[in-house]
């Protein structure tokens, strides 16, 4: 019998803190590294801005110091960087990231912008939406935390946007369970290995 969402969850957050400071700090190193040249490999207009979102705890991309190397990296090369701000049940609001100075304490242990609201829909203006995953299938089925915040945004994505999610190393799963409500990545992204497209 094939675990149900629940009980992977708990698996991989389980071997996530497991994972020793350096194996996270190559994880963000590599993560930033790569960053300029997986949107130059998605063809993304750069005068659109980027979704992406604040690492936490163990996931991939977190500095075990609380440096942002990921977001630091779309910076850099000049990117207008939009960080999603969690509204209860509703769809995920963003707002613009420039440096760490702009984040403050959100709901669930997050880190989420303290400028400007643009509105959920801002997502729309979005050429890539970079999402966390648990753990994501060559299918492009994800697996979130299960609160169901990006399930909610990523339907007002452009159709044109291309939707990424960020696992582990070890966290690209032959196959996940999958609901109607659940929405597919066009590809996933890992530290080590890459960047792939999903079918």
């Amino acid at each position: 019998m094939s675990p149900t969402k629940a009980e992977l969850r708990t698996q991989l957050l389980t071997r996530r803190r497991e994972r020793p400071d350096a194996a996270r700090w190559q994880d963000a190193a590599n993560l930033a590294a790569a960053l300029p040249g997986v949107l130059d490999s998605l063809g993304t207009d750069p005068r659109r801005p980027v979704c992406l979102y604040v690492p936490v705890r163990a996931e991939p991309g977190a500095a075990p110091n609380g440096a942002l190397p990921m977001l630091d990296a779309a910076v850099a090369i000049g990117r207008r960087v939009l960080l999603p701000v969690v509204v209860g049940d509703a769809p995920l609001d963003w707002a613009g990231f420039t440096d760490r100075g702009d984040l403050q304490a959100g709901p669930h242990g997050l880190l989420e912008p303290s400028g400007r609201r643009v509105g959920p829909g801002a997502i729309a203006d979005a050429s890539v939406v970079v999402v966390p995953a648990l753990a994501a299938a060559p299918d492009g089925v994800r697996l979130g935390r299960g609160g169901g915040h990006y399930d909610r945004s990523l339907p007002l994505a452009s159709p044109s946007a291309v939707i990424v999610a960020v696992v582990g190393d070890t966290e690209l799963l032959p196959d996940l369970p999958v609901e109607p409500h659940d929405v597919r990545v066009h590809a996933v992204w890992r530290p080590s290995t890459g960047l792939i497209g999903t079918a």
